[in-house]
């Protein structure tokens, strides 16, 4: 039986694969599987609840590897559980096309919740999963149907307590009270550089008793007894999330390199790991483990037993309350509501009907209205601006203020926009909600690595982004965007909104909505901006990313690309031009990925190769030369902002109605198309 295996020895089958893996691939880090495999076993053996016959299981416990770089400690933990990882994916470890990489890969790696790596993030999305659990088991559990009722654990590691981002989360996570999330620190005292008193002296309890957590330890993260008491006291729960310190030895059970930062990121290499076979009492070759021992890792049936526990009380919830039910497997699957082509026909109707100027950032919030009442798994927030951002609608209940009998569904965030993001990509892993979150555009710097982490996991976020240029004016260039937009637009998978008006930002929300494939960003402005798009295209056509929005009679002698407030720009430069007998097609493009993805017959069609272009945009201009070739021109910035009124700033910096049209004159003169009807 199972309980006749010493602990350790069943720790040690996990420290072996991930040795034998690293050693394998030449490459890896094999210190923290050593040093953790001991609080693993208490934890997947003893109190994970999951199943690894399906790992899509809704109320399943979350388990977060932040500390990343130790991949092979979950690897190994997935395999000998029972999930659908082999032998040889482990053989393969990072290799080509694996499912083994470096990095745990959500979406690539069977019962891997998360991609993490970058350190504090997986942190960071642990309270995202941890506060999806509070805020859908509020909404969904009644009297006697706990259909919500699972936790979140975390192994975090010195490096991730060390990135500012654990310090925006954490403190978080003890304002919301997310008593189901616990965090196993490996506090091992070393890092790549090597022993961390020298770069790392925080008292770590004192500063997570501050954030409104429970502390358990110092404790002796190698003795089962110590790690099995603590969990235990973690899951009693008092309104708080827990941190249990564990003191640990990186690479324990190597006699050469155990305790050394040369054991962190290194294979032991084959001398030491035969040491290590030694001392650890492992007789076994590569990859080889006891059936007996197997059979003790073995979670299948187990998780069977306890997903068939759940499924029996669901189907008895279903029963009583068939409409909660039903809602709740449309969200955990990721589905909008089935009345979603209605929702989205009356935003669509109600954008297209808007008059005079309006700000993005106020149309956003137009759409918003509509958008939070009827879509009801919507989760809002704002890194402290959301008077600016516009962030809340008409519904919106926000935490620190929704009475105790509803459901909150708006966070304030606080001065913390990396934190938010990261929070915003474990909501998204969770699933059951779909979050959005705003801040100014130029302070997308501070998040986007989350950013670009939501896009590489493919996951619905919204970053709603306004002061999206130097249109914001006074505040200067600190907070006057240049490089943003095009640097966002450089991230795979990411769509990037710059709408122009209210019914290009209607679209734009709903096909971030309707994305089941990544993130979004809308990019808003502060200053109010005319209505063209409802007279002049379609929402097909702006769908598209980028279409004709305004054509003229005669034969076209140039086009201007521009977004958002340069529309306008070009509009009355369209209009100034054609005075002079010039024909000038104006094309806005809201999107230039979604434009990118177009039939080559409708790129064609909106940009035809034999016309001249200019594009214009108050961004930084290298991005658009790949639309206007190396004969057409870009209005744009390259210089930091000024602190002015915002018609003051686009007068100083050239983005006017008169320069562009001197600079569609200049392009058409240069190129030598038509050039004699100018």
């Amino acid at each position: 039986m199972s309980e006749s295996i010493p602990r350790r020895k069943l720790a040690n089958a996990v420290r072996f694969l991930a040795v034998d893996a690293v050693e394998k691939a030449k490459s890896g880090h094999p210190g923290a599987p050593l040093g953790l495999a001991d609080i693993a076993e208490v934890l997947w053996r003893h109190h994970l609840k999951h199943n690894p016959g399906n790992p899509q299981w809704a109320d399943r416990d979350r388990f977060v590897l932040s500390n990343g770089h130790a991949s092979m400690l979950l690897y190994a933990l997935l395999h000998l559980t029972g999930y659908a990882l082999s032998l040889d994916d482990l053989r393969n470890f990072r290799q080509l096309g694996s499912k083994t990489p470096g990095h745990p890969e959500s979406g690539l790696t069977p019962g891997v919740e998360t991609t993490t790596g970058p350190l504090g993030q997986g942190l960071a999305n642990a309270v995202g999963m941890a506060l999806s659990e509070k805020l859908l088991a509020q909404q969904f559990n009644r009297p006697g149907y706990p259909v919500v009722d699972h936790r979140t654990w975390v192994f975090v590691g010195d490096g991730c307590l060390m990135e500012g981002i654990s310090h925006e989360a954490s403190s978080l996570a003890g304002v919301w009270g997310l008593d189901k999330l616990v965090c196993f620190y490996d506090d091992n005292g070393i890092s790549i550089d090597g022993h961390v008193e020298g770069w790392f002296r925080d008292d770590t309890a004192a500063r997570f008793r501050a954030y409104g957590w429970n502390v358990i330890g110092p404790i002796d993260g190698h003795a089962a007894s110590a790690v099995e008491d603590a969990v235990v006291a973690a899951k009693v729960g008092n309104g708080k999330p827990t941190m249990i310190i564990c003191r640990t030895t990186i690479g324990w059970g190597s006699p050469a390199k155990a305790g050394s930062h040369d054991v962190h990121g290194a294979p032991l290499g084959e001398a030491e790991s035969a040491a290590t076979r030694l001392a650890l009492d492992w007789p076994y070759g590569p990859f080889e483990v006891p059936e007996n021992i197997r059979q003790a890792w073995d979670g299948r049936a187990a998780g069977a037993v306890a997903e068939g526990s759940w499924s029996d009380l669901f189907a008895r919830y279903r029963a009583d309350f068939p409409e909660l039910a039903g809602d709740f497997e449309r969200r955990m699957q990721g589905g909008l509501p089935a009345n979603w082509a209605d929702i989205r026909r009356q935003l669509l109707a109600q954008a297209g009907e808007r008059k005079g100027s309006v700000a993005t950032r106020k149309s956003s919030q137009n759409c918003l209205d509509l958008l939070v009442e009827r879509v009801p798994e919507l989760l809002g927030g704002s890194a402290d601006l959301t008077g600016s951002n516009l962030t809340a609608g008409k519904t919106s209940r926000p935490w620190h203020s929704t009475p105790a009998d509803q459901v909150p569904n708006y966070l304030s965030y606080g001065v913390r926009e990396f934190g938010m993001a990261a929070i915003m990509n474990g909501v998204a892993q969770h699933r059951g909600l779909l979050p959005y979150g705003g801040t100014f555009a130029v302070f997308s710097d501070y998040s986007r690595n989350a950013i670009r982490m939501s896009a590489l996991m493919k996951k619905r976020v919204v970053h709603v982004l306004t002061h999206d240029s130097i249109g914001l004016g006074e505040d200067g260039p600190t907070h006057q965007p240049i490089e943003q937009a095009s640097s966002l637009r450089l991230i795979p998978g990411l769509d990037v909104w710059r709408p122009c008006d209210e019914l290009e930002t209607a679209v734009a929300w709903t096909l971030a909505l309707e994305r089941q494939d990544g993130p979004s960003a809308l990019l808003l402005s502060r200053q109010n901006l005319p209505q063209y798009s409802a007279a002049s295209g379609t929402t097909d056509d702006i769908r598209r990313g980028g279409y004709i929005l305004s054509e003229v009679d005669g034969p076209l002698q140039a086009l201007i690309i521009a977004t958002g407030s340069e529309v306008a720009l070009a509009m009355q430069a369209q209009a100034a031009l054609k005075a002079q007998g010039v024909a000038v097609r104006v094309v806005s493009m809201p999107c230039t990925r979604r434009f990118d993805q177009q039939p080559a017959t409708w790129k064609k069609h909106v940009l035809p190769s034999d016309v001249c272009r200019v594009a214009v945009e108050a961004g930084h201009p290298d991005l658009w030369r790949k639309y206007v070739g190396l004969d057409g021109e870009v209005l744009g910035l390259e210089s930091f902002g000024e602190s002015a009124p915002a018609p003051a700033l686009y007068e100083h910096f050239g983005l006017t109605v008169g320069n562009l049209v001197q600079t569609v004159l200049r392009t058409i003169a240069s190129s030598g198309v038509n050039d004699g009807d100018v």
